[in-house]
């Protein structure tokens, strides 16, 4: 990424100039008025610079010492400065900056005390409130809201329950946040919405799912069919070692295995381990059904059909819920 340009020297004091500098290299070359004024540049020399093409107007009060595009941390540091030194970071940018999403060229998201004056100034700053900011916060350079808080900002920005529930079973299940940390912080943050989406999602987690294909099998296959829940990654012994199935129905008496193939199961170790399970399960007399991504995630209701199917043989008497998405005939 390209560099400030242009930085023009100004009339800083003597004793002030290494601060001036460790100043500007700390904030990418961005400073506020009141920082400019403290090593005495008024605003007469501020204007000239701008005039002249040397500097740029950021935000309001904020001022680039350097011509030509600003850099990510130039904009960064530029909101910090913009909203005040209670302000951190928070939403998309901390989750860029935990490696929870990838950098993205959008504007930089703060998050302010509930009444601080600041306000969005797109496209550069989207300004977010929070009257819990005194607990959302990790102590960072630069200042952002910690890993489960930001995790719940982005479930809680997203446009309906059930992306919120996805994105944070994502979030949990690809370990970018712990899931206990996040059972904390919804505890002792109440989130403005989607909050029984939320706490399904960690309870599921929590439960065993471990992949976003456990956790479409749990809730678009089982729970929007009536289904019983199934126990997550049950231990089994094949060939001497412990293995793990993906759910199993022998809670109800029903002895089902519902094996959930991702990507991984493709490899070539993988697939001989599921080989060497499948062969283990006939020879004790299990019934085994296996999905893959296409069919949970395209077919949720004909995947219910079938593990209904099996649950009804050995003896389960549960109605199968038709959900919005089963076709109009009788399941």
């Amino acid at each position: 990424m390209a560099g400030p340009r242009r930085q023009a020297p100004v009339q800083v004091p003597a004793q002030q100039y290494e601060k001036w500098l460790s100043t500007l290299s700390a904030q990418h070359g961005v400073l506020d008025i009141s920082q400019l004024r403290g090593f005495g540049v008024t605003w007469a020399a501020v204007r000239a610079q701008i005039l002249a093409g040397r500097w740029q107007a950021v935000l309001p009060r904020v001022y680039a010492t350097f011509s030509g595009p600003l850099p990510r941390e130039a904009r960064v540091a530029a909101a910090l400065l913009y909203a005040g030194p209670a302000s951190v970071l928070s939403h998309r940018t901390a989750a860029e900056l935990w490696g929870m999403r990838p950098e993205s060229p959008g504007p930089v998201h703060v998050t302010v005390p509930y009444q601080c004056s600041a306000i969005s100034q797109p496209p550069l700053v989207v300004v977010h409130r929070s009257r819990a900011f005194g607990n959302i916060a990790v102590d960072s350079r630069p200042p952002l809201t910690s890993r489960a808080d930001t995790a719940l900002d982005l479930a809680v920005a997203e446009p309906s329950p059930r992306e919120a529930q996805l994105l944070l079973a994502e979030l949990m299940t690809g370990r970018r946040v712990a899931v206990e940390q996040v059972r904390r912080r919804l505890i002792e943050r109440q989130p403005r919405r989607y909050k029984l989406e939320l706490d399904q999602a960690v309870a599921l987690v929590r439960a065993g799912v471990e992949s976003m294909l456990e956790e479409r099998f749990a809730v678009d296959v089982e729970v929007a069919h009536g289904l019983p829940a199934a126990r997550r990654q049950a231990p089994f012994r094949v060939d001497g070692r412990k293995l793990f199935e993906d759910a199993v129905y022998d809670d109800l008496g029903v002895p089902l295995t519902v094996r959930l193939d991702g990507r991984r199961h493709l490899e070539p170790d993988v697939a001989l381990r599921d080989r060497r399970r499948d062969n283990a399960a006939e020879l004790a007399g299990r019934s085994r059904l296996v999905f893959g991504w296409t069919e949970v995630s395209g077919r949720p209701c004909v995947v219910a059909t079938e593990v209904a199917t099996v649950l009804h043989r050995h003896g389960w008497q549960g109605p199968l819920r038709r959900c919005p998405k089963c076709p109009g005939q009788d399941l």
